[in-house]
Parts: C-alpha cells; sequence; structure tokens
C-alpha cells in the first residue's frame, strides 16, 4: 500500500514541463504585456507631447497613474482569488488590460488617454502576483526552480524590450501601436488561458479586511507616488504629501494587518527569519536591476549619442544572457538549493556593475557590451531563484497572500531605487558641472555622473552578496498541510 508521500514523489518524479506548458504560456503571455507597459511609454512621451500638444507634466501623468493603480490593486489580488478562483480573476484582469490597451489607442485627448491607462493598470496589478501564485501551485516542490526560471525569462526581458520596441514601433509607424500591440497578444492568452489554465482549488475565503482594503491602496499608491515625484525635488509639495500620506496609512495599514486574523496581506511571513533574510537580498537584486536597466540606455544615448534601437541592440548581450542562465539557474536551485546560486549570481552582477563604473568616453563598445552580458548572466542565475526561495520560505497555504505581498513592495523598491538613483546621478552632475565651470566638457561630467552612480549600485549588490551567505534551505513545517492538496498537473490539463 503507498503512502501519500510515496506517490507525491512518484508524481513528482513523472513531472515534465511538457504537462504545465499551455498554462505556463497563459501566465507568461500576460505578464510580458503588463511589464512591457511599464517601461513601453517612457520612450513615447515626446511624441504624445507633440501629437497632443500638451505639457511634459500633464503628459508624464500617463506613466504615474500608470504606476499608481497598479501599486493600488495589486494587494487585492489575494482576496480577490481566495473568493472567486485564481483562473477567473486571471482571465477578468487579463481583458481589462487587453481592453484598456485599445482604449489607450482611441484616445482623442491627454486626459482620455491618463484614463485609460489606469483602467490598464488596474487590470494590470493583479496579473503577475496570480500568475506567479498559480505557476508555483502547479509545480512539484522538486521542480520549482526550473519552472519559475521559465517564469521569470519575461520578468527580466520585457523592461529592457519596451524602450527598444516602442522606440522601433514609433519609427516605423505611430505611438498608438504601442497599446495596440497587446490586442493580439491579449486574445491569445484569453484563448490559452481559457481552455488549459487549470481551476485550482479555492482557499476558505476570510472575512473581507474592510480598513486593509482602504488603507492598502492609499499606502502603496502614496508611496509609489511620493518617490517617483522625488526623483524630480524631494523637497516637493508633492513628494512630501506622498511620502507622508502613504508612510502614515502604511503604518496603519501594518497595525490593522498585524491585529486582523484573516488579513488582506499576510504580514505575519515576516516571522519567518528564512522569508524575511531572501526577501531582503531579493529587494537588493530588484535594485541592482531597476537601476541598471534605467541607467545603461541612458548612459548609451546621452553619453555616445546612441538612439533608442542602437541602445536597443547594444544591451542585446544583457536579454541573451539572461534567457540562457534563468534555466540554468532553475535547475541548479532545484540540485543545490539557493545559497551557492544567488552567491555566484549576485558575485557576476558586483563584478558588471563595478566594470561599467569604470567605462570612460573612449571604451570601445564592445568592452561595454561584455559586462552588460554579464549582468545579464547574473540577473538571470539569481534572480528567479531568489523568488522562488522567497515563496518556498513562505506557510504552503498562504502562497496566493505573499505573491501580492512581493509584488505590491517590488513595486515600491522600484520606485525607491529609480528615484533614489535617478536623485544621486542628477547630484552628480550638478556637483561634475561645479567642478569643471561652464567651459568644462558636459560629456565628461556625464560619463563620471553615470561611473558614480554605477558605482553605488555595484556597492549595493555587493552588500547583497555577503548577505546571501547566511541564506539556508528552509525548514519544513509538518503542519503545514492545510495547503490545498494540489492534483497531478497532466491530469488538470486535462480537466
Amino acid at each position: 500500500m503507498s503512502t501519500p508521500n510515496s506517490s507525491q514523489s512518484t508524481s513528482q518524479s513523472e513531472f515534465s514541463i511538457k504537462s504545465i506548458l499551455a498554462p505556463l504560456v497563459a501566465v507568461i503571455l500576460g505578464m510580458i504585456m503588463v511589464i512591457l507597459d511599464s517601461t513601453i511609454v517612457n520612450v513615447a512621451v515626446p511624441n504624445l507631447q507633440k501629437y497632443f500638444s500638451s505639457s511634459l507634466k500633464i503628459i508624464q501623468w500617463t506613466i504615474t497613474g500608470y504606476t499608481l493603480a497598479l501599486s493600488a490593486v495589486i494587494p487585492l489580488a489575494g482576496w480577490m482569488t481566495d473568493k472567486f478562483g485564481a483562473k477567473r480573476i486571471f482571465l477578468i484582469t487579463i481583458a481589462l488590460f487587453t481592453l484598456g490597451s485599445v482604449l489607450c489607442a482611441l484616445a482623442q485627448t491627454p486626459e482620455q488617454l491618463i484614463l485609460f491607462r489606469v483602467i490598464q493598470g488596474i487590470g494590470g496589478g493583479m496579473v503577475s502576483p496570480i500568475g506567479i501564485a498559480m505557476v508555483y501551485k502547479l509545480a512539484p516542490e522538486n521542480k520549482r526552480g526550473s519552472v519559475m526560471g521559465m517564469l521569470g525569462i519575461p520578468m527580466l526581458l520585457a523592461p529592457v524590450i519596451g524602450p527598444v520596441l516602442s522606440g522601433w514601433l514609433i519609427e516605423v509607424a505611430t505611438w498608438h501601436w504601442i497599446f495596440l500591440i497587446n490586442l493580439p497578444i491579449g486574445i491569445v492568452a484569453l484563448l490559452v488561458g481559457f481552455k488549459f489554465l487549470p481551476n485550482l482549488e479555492r482557499q476558505r475565503t476570510p472575512a473581507l479586511d474592510i480598513f486593509g482594503m482602504i488603507l492598502a491602496p492609499v499606502a502603496f499608491a502614496m508611496l509609489a507616488f511620493g518617490v517617483s515625484e522625488g526623483g524630480t525635488d524631494w523637497g516637493s509639495t508633492r513628494t512630501l504629501t506622498g511620502l507622508i500620506v502613504g508612510g502614515l496609512a502604511l503604518l496603519l495599514f501594518i497595525i490593522v494587518e498585524l491585529l486582523q486574523k484573516q488579513p488582506l496581506l499576510e504580514l505575519r511571513v515576516f516571522r519567518s527569519s528564512d522569508f524575511t533574510r531572501s526577501i531582503i537580498i531579493t529587494w537588493i537584486a530588484q535594485t541592482a536591476l531597476f537601476g541598471s536597466i534605467l541607467m545603461i540606455p541612458l548612459y548609451l544615448q546621452n553619453v555616445r549619442g546612441f538612439t533608442p534601437l542602437e541602445s536597443g541592440l547594444t544591451t542585446l548581450p544583457m536579454e541573451i544572457c539572461a534567457v540562457l542562465f534563468m534555466p540554468i539557474g532553475g535547475r541548479l536551485f532545484d540540485k543545490w538549493g539557493v545559497r551557492p546560486i544567488a552567491l555566484t549570481g549576485l558575485s557576476l552582477i558586483s563584478i558588471s556593475v563595478f566594470s561599467l563604473s569604470q567605462i570612460g568616453l573612449d571604451t570601445p563598445i564592445a568592452l561595454v557590451m561584455v559586462p552588460i552580458g554579464l549582468l545579464g548572466a547574473g540577473m538571470g542565475f539569481c534572480m528567479m531563484t531568489l523568488n522562488t526561495h522567497v515563496l518556498n520560505s513562505a506557510p504552503k497555504r498562504l502562497v496566493s497572500r505573499v505573491t501580492p505581498l512581493t509584488s505590491a513592495t517590488q513595486q515600491v523598491v522600484m520606485s525607491f531605487s529609480i528615484a533614489g538613483l535617478t536623485g544621486y546621478f542628477a547630484s552628480r552632475v550638478n556637483y561634475g558641472s561645479t567642478e569643471v565651470g561652464v567651459e568644462g566638457n558636459m560629456l565628461n561630467t556625464l560619463s563620471h555622473a553615470f561611473g558614480n552612480t554605477f558605482l553605488l549600485i555595484a556597492s549595493i549588490v555587493a552588500a547583497g552578496t555577503v548577505l546571501s551567505i547566511i541564506l539556508r534551505k528552509p525548514k519544513v513545517n509538518h503542519n503545514d498541510n492545510q495547503d490545498e492538496d494540489m492534483p497531478d498537473p497532466a491530469m488538470m490539463m486535462n480537466h
């Protein structure tokens, strides 16, 4: 007579990536659309200003509105999936995002475009946390690194590809196509998802956390707004308002959630030292990722005079190496655990970003592309393994609540890293301009400012590399079998 453990191990040994390939494709397509649109509009801002005869201040709200909407709805993802089912909410959010994309392309005024971008953000905010939780639950424990590694490819590639794709579409067509391109992708994601995504058993629906539902969107949206405004002026009224209101709402939210028996976001997972260690190191890696994605194209375009398309082609080694090394990192994670993978990946990132801090005006472009490729290898090696380790460190029954938590904090980390590094870069430019004077070489000043900013990023990652030594395999909680029993993925495919 076989025991549950023996049947589980048999199921895991018979598992094949092919058995969940179709639902994986549906999730990847949805995530690509959402992550692309976080960066794809940036390049189009001058074209939008010209088309709508509008000011930069107004057009910037097409980016800010999208980011705020994303931040506001992410915390609701866990409760919504528990209440209505992951598959249903995932498909609804994809449909809403696709509809918002079409409306953006049809916008006749900047106000309409801002409104439709908010609709996009409301739909897109839940896609990543729900998709990650679904794929995590579909993968057997001994194959999660490999499966999540495949899921991580769009998470690394989309932010880099976004500006390049936007520049190309604007060059060969019009700005409308940066939104219309989502229509076929969204339709395919809906069709594949409707047919192949399994109806996972729902958790027991908790009571509605009304205070959490009010405070979480206010906290995360206002913090994201305040930090994004801080990239321009940390002392402005808008920055201080965002940070103060967001900070107070976050403090109240934490107090309310810790007092709730069934909170909107399960903050008690921070009691796990394994979870806390791994998520802090993940934040450090994300700071390096978002900071590098921001700074490298700026350097190439402002110092070396590249077009957005040329800049994108120069960063191609990053995408290629990330794609190559992410599956390798996932497989090694399944075999060896997180520590050696994180240590290796973060070391590669530290070396690559430090190398970028040493480049000058006369550095051959081939020598610039080498550390860019090394950066992609390091990111591919460790980013998704760290994310998988974070989920492994949480109780299984709380995965649907942990992915919104990690996604919401990632949005804040992204805002802080972009605003903080932008502010630091601007301060180095101002300092350099003062030193060299009006007659000085501005390109040389910019080059030194970029070098100092890359050096700061490298120092942050170096600290994360040292911290990764304390990572360990999460302790197994044998009382944590309250989670739903997951059927065999191959059986669910035939459901």
